[in-house]
């Protein structure tokens, strides 16, 4: 086409101008022109080169990587281990259950789940949760579009533009109560959605776990292709012995619930370890202490997802392992023996009225060589009542003022301390310091009363001006009467020393039992009096009328003893076992011994003198003689009795009252069993009630273990 004149005109100038340019920057523009063309050509060989790596060397890793992303693995519980008594008997084992699961899709919302749960509801029955909250009944209405869409309109312009939590909790207060009156079915689906929409993205829960039929299993799996991430499965329950009841089963604490899930307090720790949150855990004593071994080993299933995110197929890829199992050191029969023993004595003591104030009675026997926990009972009694309750934990987390059974320790301080060297002759007088009451034995109260007494027979009697005097020659001090103690009697230092030897054969420390919750008992920290700074109070320890102590403690105490001075942590566990073919008890896998926990720092020779003691004290042949009552039991002991003076309040009122303990061991010269007594607050001394309880459990173990 022609151009016109003017435009012709303006064509030529623009040309001029082009040519008068390029002659301008002639040498530079081919240069940066060949540079740019050359950096786009390493660009390109570097992605090709890269394209060409990643589908030649990297392709399978590729493929893997993006069926990863499509397949997930998820773990099922498996059954705890099974509890079992000294002599093999199951304490505690499972019961299977057949169960409905869900599984959710980490694409899955709570519309997608109402839906499921209402076609899940025409298939199978679950009954009614009467436990469903009126939130949980507003989160079933909210999942419903239209429902939700309802709610929507009725916020205000700043309501919606809340953070999502905020905005939804504003949606739950926007629902009517009207519009949550339910009928029948509606709160059967609205149950079922309740679980299944608790399940976290990919976590497995229980729809229905309970009275499943074999038609509900067989309707579940035809169906299952329409009913994504339903299957069914087994549950499991824990289910105890027909014939426990009473002490062992509380030894034995519980589970937490699906429900209830972890413990709040350990929730984190036990998520570290792999925990889901809904698992159940051990919760209190043996269940709790020994869940490492006793949960089971996860089963494993591979779950793949279509391109919506929801389940398309799930397959097992590795089976659950039960848990491992535990053997107990306790034979239930024996521990059945002891409990009756204990309770008709007690009972006794109540019904009489001896022990109207009294909270409670404990027994406790252990193998004094090997720390292997025999029987631990225990009972609790209000005193407004003659019933008594089961109350066996009392026996590591109630303690009492022990009275003179705790003066093996006051005479190894003694020892210890260069007081006493050996069986030493000390004069046993009433000890009246000035401004205190008059302190001395229940056989010699009357001043200027004076009784040689050598070591064994001071134990023999329980004389506490023995022990007393210990403690004066202790500060450094000789008796007289009306005397003043030493500013030292008021010293940390002083009481150290007499606790330190007493903490060798376990009192006022934790015996380390394999339970949870112990209690190390109650060192008081009051150093003294202000008319006898130190005096009252140090003298008071010396024969156990200050500290308290747990009837565990003193069962190890006599354990000690027993064994010659070597304390020993008392344990209920016996052994970890594995599964056999059929799930029952295995090869053993670890074995629990009692640890040793400390060495009575006394010669041999002075452990003897304590020993001999505790043999007199049931051999003896003077009216004195504290536990003679015992000499007639089936294995020939050596025992030591103790009498706490105490105080109740009653009314506001002041009432004195008894500790009536003893600890006892058998038979003295090759000691199998050690025991301990306690029956706090009685109204009077009754010291053949604490002695006929000892002898009735020394017979019962002869009998149950048939030792001679």
């Amino acid at each position: 086409m022609k151009l016109t004149n003017p435009f012709k005109k303006f064509f030529e100038k623009l040309k001029l101008a082009d040519e008068s340019g390029r002659n301008q920057n002639k040498s530079h523009i081919p240069f940066r022109l060949n540079f740019l063309f050359f950096i786009i050509f390493a660009l390109f060989v570097i992605l090709v080169t890269r394209l060409g790596y990643l589908q030649i060397v990297e392709g399978d890793k590729m493929k893997a990587e993006m069926k990863a992303s499509t397949t997930i693995t998820v773990k099922e519980n498996a059954p705890r281990g099974v509890i079992y008594d000294a002599k093999g008997t199951a304490l505690v084992n499972n019961t299977g259950n057949s169960a409905i699961t869900f599984t959710r899709s980490n694409m899955m919302q709570s519309e997608d789940i109402l839906d499921l749960a209402i076609e899940l509801n025409k298939l199978i029955d679950v009954p009614v949760d009467e436990s469903l909250t009126t939130r949980d009944k507003k989160d079933y209405w909210l999942a419903d579009l239209k429902n939700r869409k309802k709610a929507e309109e009725r916020l205000s312009f700043k309501e919606k533009n809340l953070d999502n939590t905020n905005e939804y909790q504003k949606l739950v207060d926007k629902v009517k109560d009207s519009e949550i009156q339910l009928d029948e079915e509606q709160l059967k689906v609205a149950t079922i959605f309740k679980r299944m929409n608790a399940a976290s993205a990919l976590s497995t829960v229980f729809v229905k776990n309970e009275g499943v039929t074999k038609e509900e299993l067989a309707v579940v799996a035809e169906h299952a292709s329409d009913l994504p991430g339903v299957s069914t499965g087994i549950d499991w329950d824990r289910s105890y012995n027909d014939d426990l009841d009473g002490s062992l089963k509380s030894i034995l604490g519980t589970i937490t619930t699906e429900k209830e899930g972890l413990p709040a307090e350990e929730a984190d720790e036990l998520l570290k370890k792999g925990y889901a949150r809904n698992d159940r855990v051990g919760k209190s004593y043996l269940e709790k202490q020994y869940e490492e071994q006793l949960q089971g080993k996860k089963g494993e299933y591979k779950v793949t997802l279509n391109q919506n995110g929801n389940i398309e197929k799930q397959e097992e890829i590795k089976k659950g392992e039960k848990g491992s199992n535990i053997v107990l050191t306790i034979n239930s029969d024996f521990q059945k023996k002891v409990e009756d023993i204990l309770k008709k004595h007690y009972q006794g003591l109540v019904d009489s009225g001896v022990a109207k104030y009294s909270p409670g009675a404990y027994a406790v026997a252990v193998n004094p060589n090997t720390g292997e926990v025999l029987a631990m009972t225990g009972f609790t009694h209000d005193s407004s009542s003659k019933e008594i309750e089961e109350n066996t934990l009392g026996t590591i987390t109630s303690a009492f003022e022990p009275g003179s059974v705790v003066k093996a320790g006051t005479v190894t301080a003694g020892y210890q301390t260069g007081a006493i060297t050996g069986n030493d002759t000390l004069i046993d007088q009433p000890i009246k310091l000035s401004g205190t009451a008059l302190k001395g034995s229940i056989y010699n109260k009357v001043l200027g009363n004076q009784i040689p007494l050598n070591t064994v027979k001071a134990l023999e009697w329980s004389s506490n001006a023995y022990m007393m005097q210990i403690v004066l020659r202790m500060l450094g001090v000789q008796y007289q009467q009306n005397m003043t103690l030493p500013d030292s009697a008021s010293s940390k230092e002083m009481y150290d020393k007499l606790r330190n030897a007493f903490a060798e054969y376990g009192m006022g420390v934790k015996t380390q039992i394999d339970l949870p919750n112990e209690s190390p008992g109650l060192i008081n920290d009051q150093f003294g009096t202000d008319n006898a700074p130190g005096g009252g109070n140090l003298l008071d320890l010396s024969f156990g009328q200050y500290d308290t102590y747990t009837p565990m403690q003193l069962a190890q105490y006599a354990a000690t003893v027993a064994n010659g001075g070597t304390r020993i942590a008392p344990h209920v566990v016996k052994g970890i076992y594995g599964n056999n073919d059929s799930g029952g008890l295995g090869k053993l896998q670890q074995e629990i011994t009692g640890k040793k926990l400390d060495q009575v720092n006394i010669t041999a020779e002075q452990m003897g003198i304590i020993k001999q003691g505790f043999y007199q004290a049931v051999h003896g042949s003077d009216p004195y003689t504290t536990a003679k009552d015992l000499a007639s039991a089936k294995l020939d002991p050596a025992a030591k009795t103790g009498t706490a003076e105490t105080v109740v309040s009653v009314n506001g009122q002041a009432v004195n009252t008894i500790n009536s303990n003893i600890v006892a061991y058998a038979p003295h010269d090759n000691p199998q069993i050690a025991i301990s007594v306690m029956l706090p607050n009685l109204d009077e001394e009754h010291d053949d009630t604490n002695k006929a309880i000892a002898k009735d459990i020394i017979n019962a173990f002869a009998e149950t273990y048939g030792v001679q």
